[in-house]
């Protein structure tokens, strides 16, 4: 592929190609084979890209060009032994949705209402008695006790000579009675709900499952592993070797995905049909491979659907806080929720990095081998979100050990826009600093130096700067007047005279900066074209980028990058010039990185096919007064087990009230006139020790808390989590109990 050399395989090896994720045992253990080496690591050697460049990751999104299918990927070998379905068994799986967030593989959908749900003693008694009753009349018809009207048809229907001793009649009459009998059974069964109770035995038998109905297989236009969006478009013999990859085993579901990909970006530029069909002609499922040249991941977690995009977090409890339609059916979340973002709240240890963080980044990293995604994880070092083999770019902020460094400045070479992201990264989050003059603040700086050095500044020069030391002062001016830039000079003129004026911003900008030039940070952060810098310029690429941040010993520096981080994410993935890949931000903490200004772009990024992942331990980590614009920000909310009162009342306060139905029950006793009647009461209760009452039932409406803050701190079970999904186009779901669990 055209890669600059940033993502070309790190030696071509032979990987395992598992099984799609279809109905395995959750969490489904991927098979290992026993040949594959070792997957290389981010501290194995790179291979070679420009020094001065940010890192790059070839070309746009999916839109593959001619160069790109031509690339030859690694061999794929038998798949191993695995106890799910077979590729072409799980294309066949119906998925239906009929709500947002439902996990659409085989889901069948439930009626819109609880049926009326008779209680298993009262099915006995009516089958008992259906029973006897049946058995009662056939007695009395057997025995002759209600004449013989009921042999009327069958003498209607056979001729009179049969019934003078002949065995004619014998067998007539013999094969009469077995048909009464089956009509008693059929009536008696109907009234007495025999059908019914058979079913609620069946399934209260251990092994023992009523049978359900299989969906018809699909028609072979319809079948999916036939590949018929080729043949419909006169692709006949590229359809043919890519059914014939499925039937053999040699595809997996990230192949499928991604061919399928390709081949959208086909219909939308007929010129590349020709290099897609040599590419699947000569390297069949492995055609049109990542720039990384890997075709899965070496481990998951979670269950994933990539023929719809979606991971399984869970499945909807199944109790009265939840709708009848969804209880007992399970819950994904794919871009199109992700593309609202995501706001999850709970106390440490409550489930957010196993339960939820690591399966979205595993299933958007899945999603980039398949040209259709690109995700950031921001982490602190040690988060368990995979091996470093499952990225492309892992950058270790204060590990000398780091193959990839970290632009500063976003990958911009404008000084104001530069200056605006890094303001907002620096002190975006003190309420005394105004980020207007912050940003002029910086720019006065930046754009000086850039004009003298035909580069931004790195962070110990940046430093010095805002510091006001005056040898780095003079250093720039001579430079500024050497290149014959005046208009430059009069801007540093300009910053040195607000320098320690009332309300400036710059003495703020030093005290932030010098957080990040320490012994730790040195050798990061370079401009100068020493370190392969990672930049955010790169959304527009299927790129699958971890940061680690280096909480132990720099917790204040890694939060100031962190919210750097989101204001560059938010910032280019608004001016992508091809927004047809997913992008996504995930902050596995997002303490203190929240500001008016990136909850803003937060809000923006549904528009530009964008999304965030955040979660918080409390909402107390963000400043009380973004409380409620964080909330209004984001489409998807969700409360862990555990969260407090106070973050409880924020949760029901965003998810509002319904209309529910209330059923107020009134005993009232009842006194008899009659003296047997008082006779039998007084024996009643004599016998149960309570007074004999009538319940009077008042049925109404009123409006109430969908979820109130005290069911959310002490309700919710461990392991479990309160969520409402909005979708881009505009539907929700109501806030759903889903067990994380299952």
């Amino acid at each position: 592929m055209d890669t600059d050399g940033t993502h070309d395989s790190q030696g071509t090896r032979a990987t395992p190609v598992p099984r799609p994720a279809g109905p395995p045992p959750t969490p489904p253990t991927p098979p290992t084979p026993s040949t594959a080496p070792a997957a290389p690591t981010a501290h194995s050697t790179p291979p070679p890209m420009p020094t001065a460049s940010p890192v790059s990751a070839g070309p746009p999104s999916g839109a593959y060009k001619a160069g790109a299918f031509e690339t030859a990927p690694p061999p794929a070998p038998e798949r191993a032994p695995d106890s799910g379905p077979t590729l072409g068994e799980w294309l066949r799986v119906p998925r239906v949705a009929d709500a947002p967030g439902t996990w659409t593989y085989g889901h069948r959908p439930r009626p819109p209402e609880e049926p009326e749900r008779t209680p298993t003693r009262q099915l006995v008694s009516g089958a008992l008695i259906s029973l006897l009753a049946g058995l009662l009349l056939w007695s009395l018809l057997w025995n002759g006790y209600l004449g013989s009207f009921w042999l009327w048809p069958l003498f209607l229907l056979t001729p009179d000579r049969w019934w003078i001793g002949t065995q004619e009649g014998a067998v007539a009459q013999a094969i009469y009675n077995v048909l009464v009998v089956g009509g008693l059974l059929f009536l008696f069964g109907r009234l007495g709900r025999w059908p019914e109770l058979a079913r609620r035995v069946l399934r209260r038998v251990p092994g023992v499952a009523p049978e359900e109905t299989a969906p018809p297989p699909p028609e072979p236009e319809d079948d999916l592993a036939e590949w018929p969006q080729l043949r419909s478009s006169g692709q006949g013999e590229t359809a043919a070797r890519l059914a014939a990859e499925v039937r053999n085993g040699r595809m997996n579901d990230v192949d499928y995905a991604r061919i399928r990909r390709a081949w959208q970006s086909v219909r939308a530029d007929p010129s590349r049909l020709t290099a897609f069909a040599e590419a699947v002609r000569g390297h069949g499922a492995g055609a049109c491979v990542h720039p990384s040249g890997k075709r899965d991941l070496p481990v998951r977690a979670a269950r994933h659907d990539l023929l719809v995009q979606q991971v399984r977090l869970g499945t909807v409890h199944d109790g009265e806080r939840n709708p009848y339609p969804r209880r007992g059916t399970g819950l994904a979340l794919d871009p199109g929720l992700l593309g609202t973002s995501l706001l999850a709240v709970g106390p440490p240890g409550a489930g957010k990095t196993h339960a939820l963080v690591r399966p979205v980044v595993e299933s958007l990293s899945l999603q980039a081998l398949a040209g259709q995604a690109v995700v950031i994880a921001v982490c602190a070092a040690g988060t368990q979100l995979g091996p470093d083999s499952a990225y492309d770019v892992v950058v270790r902020l204060g590990d000398p050990a780091s193959v990839y460094d970290l632009d500063l400045y976003g990958g911009t070479n404008d000084p104001d826009e530069a200056a605006a992201v890094l303001a907002e990264g620096l002190v975006g989050d003190l309420t005394d600093t105004d980020g207007r003059r912050a940003t002029t603040a910086l720019a006065q700086l930046l754009g000086p130096f850039h004009a003298a050095h035909g580069r931004l500044p790195a962070v110990p020069e940046l430093r010095e700067l805002l510091d006001g030391t005056p040898a780095a002062l003079a250093a720039l001016r001579e430079a500024l007047d050497a290149g014959g830039h005046h208009a430059m000079r009069r801007e540093l003129d300009t910053r040195e005279r607000q320098s320690g004026a009332p309300g400036d911003a710059g003495s703020a900008l030093a005290d932030r900066i010098a957080l990040l030039d320490r012994p730790a940070f040195a050798g990061f952060f370079d401009t100068s074209g020493r370190t392969r810098p990672f930049s955010l310029r790169t959304l527009q690429h299927p790129l699958r980028v971890r940061i680690d941040l280096p909480e132990r010993g720099h917790a204040e520096a890694s939060r100031m990058l962190a919210r750097l981080v989101l204001a560059q994410f938010t910032a280019n993935a608004a001016v992508r010039a091809d927004r047809s890949l997913f992008a996504c931000l995930v902050l596995d903490d997002a303490t203190r990185t929240l500001t008016g200004e990136t909850l803003r772009g937060v809000q923006r990024l549904r528009s530009v096919n964008a999304g965030a992942l955040l979660t918080l331990r409390t909402l107390d980590d963000v400043p009380e007064a973004l409380h409620t614009a964080l909330l209004g920000a984001v489409g998807c909310r969700m409360a862990f087990s555990g969260i407090t009162t106070w973050d409880g009342k924020r949760f029901a306060e965003a998810w509002g009230t319904e209309w529910v139905e209330t059923r107020d029950v009134t005993q009232r006793t009842v006194f008899a006139d009659q003296p047997l009647t008082r006779a039998i009461h007084a024996f009643r209760k004599l016998v149960t020790g309570k007074a004999v009452t009538t319940d009077a039932v008042t049925v109404r409406k009123v409006e109430r808390e969908r979820w109130s803050a005290s069911e959310l701190a002490h309700s919710v079970p461990a392991g479990h989590a309160v969520l409402s999904l909005r979708t881009v186009g505009g539907d929700h779901a109501p806030p759903l109990l889903v067990d994380l669990r299952s």
